[in-house]
């Protein structure tokens, strides 16, 4: 499951607290019941909140942003022999 980002949290925390205090104020409950009720229909909602909020999307790597303009596709050039290299190293020493 995965980990839930900062908006999740600041969303879900400001819809509990702000729906809360307006069921509070709004009912007029006086009776701990009824606080207790309130209190948890607002944390429900808030996880509501904070689940229908969209899931951010996967970063995609820099080469992919940055893509060449479609065209002929460019020539690979073969790599040389393991031979022919040691050859070039040692006349270069």
């Amino acid at each position: 499951m995965p980990r839930p980002t900062a908006a999740q949290f600041a969303y879900g925390s400001a819809t509990v607290i702000v729906s809360a205090l307006a069921l509070l104020l709004l009912s007029g409950a006086a009776s701990d019941v009824a606080v207790a009720a309130l209190c948890t229909a607002a944390l429900a909602l808030g996880l509501l909140v904070a689940a229908v909020l969209p899931a951010p999307r996967p970063v995609r790597p820099a080469a992919l942003a940055h893509r060449a303009p479609d065209g002929p596709a460019p020539r690979r050039v073969p790599a040389a022999r393991t031979s022919e290299r040691t050859e070039e190293h040692s006349l270069r020493r």
